[in-house]
């Protein structure tokens, strides 16, 4: 089903500065029951992307069985509502919402609980002409407008054990954690690992030489699994501090059948690049971990069970 306008374009070409690229940015939005948090989204799409001179949007709705098509198909920023008929989970939505881009466009893959401040997209799409760069990931803030520590290191079992046995605001104020918790970077940027995939900015070369996202992957680890592949090419990830967005985030702590999936999508992806005795060691550290804070609420209880199901 295919509703909504197919996209914008944002000034004609005497308005454009000299040299300014004139493929589409193609925004990606995967929803699933996400009537609460989409509408915002939406809203802050135009200034959001003010600085882009074509752009469209595509919500990519997993089978929402609340008003998530509704609120999309009748907000004036005219998305193109692509409905996969099931909830084929984030991987899938991304992948379809690529193949209706075209392979020529740029993608802008969004969270619907995100919200793009005032220029984001411009300056994401500007550093996305550098032929180095594979993946541009933007500042995220929380709702207060405290820098969220969105960073993250290659899951290795140092990471893991410290996380564990400290807890992760500890290890990533220690430098050993998968949080990366470095002031420095996030005041001025630089190449990273890999980000949280709740925003990424992705050229087109990159989409041609890595390929599509793993849909084994329902949901979490997807983007550590996509964001290697964009390394291993040879490609930088890097973290520009002057584009922000705000998240709201944390779904899955209150859900348990998310915080499970998580965790099973860790040592998943963990399994694959290493083998079975470091695997091991990786899931015990998180039974470790997570049973040390069982009691501190049912989401700690999903993610013991699940890493003690894992093997």
């Amino acid at each position: 089903m295919l509703t909504g306008q197919a996209g914008h374009d944002c000034g004609d070409a005497a308005d454009r500065r000299p040299g300014e690229d004139d493929r589409v940015l193609a925004v990606v939005i995967v929803t699933y029951n996400s009537a609460d948090v989409l509408p915002g989204l939406l809203d802050s799409l135009p200034t959001g992307l003010e600085d882009v001179s074509r752009w469209q949007v595509l919500v990519m709705d997993n089978a929402s069985s609340d008003e998530s098509v509704r609120l999309a198909s009748a907000h004036p920023v005219g998305a193109r509502i692509i409905s996969m008929g099931r909830n084929a989970g984030y991987a899938a939505a991304i992948n379809a919402g690529a193949a209706a881009a075209g392979p020529d466009a740029d993608l802008l893959i969004l969270n619907p609980d995100i919200r793009l401040l005032p220029g984001c997209g411009g300056v994401l799409r500007r550093h996305l002409s550098d032929p180095a760069v594979g993946i541009v990931v933007p500042q995220l803030l929380d709702e207060e407008g405290v820098v969220a520590r969105s960073v993250r290191r290659e899951p290795s079992l140092l990471t893991a054990w410290t996380d564990a046995l400290l807890g992760t605001k500890i290890a990533a104020r220690l430098g050993a954690g998968e949080i990366v918790h470095d002031v420095e970077l996030y005041k001025s940027g630089g190449k990273v690992e890999w980000a949280t995939g709740a925003i990424l900015a992705i050229p087109a070369a990159t989409r041609r030489r890595v390929g599509s996202w793993d849909e084994s992957f329902f949901l979490y680890s997807e983007e550590v699994d996509y964001l290697r592949r964009v390394r291993t090419m040879g490609l930088e990830v890097i973290y520009v501090p002057s584009a922000q967005a705000v998240h709201i985030g944390g779904a899955y702590h209150d859900n348990l059948f998310l915080a499970s999936l998580m965790t099973t999508n860790r040592i998943r992806y963990y399994r694959r690049h290493h083998g079975p005795l470091a695997t091991s060691l990786f899931r015990l550290s998180i039974v470790v971990g997570e049973t040390m804070r069982a009691t501190l609420g049912p989401g700690h209880r999903a993610a013991l069970r699940a890493a003690l199901s894992a093997g």
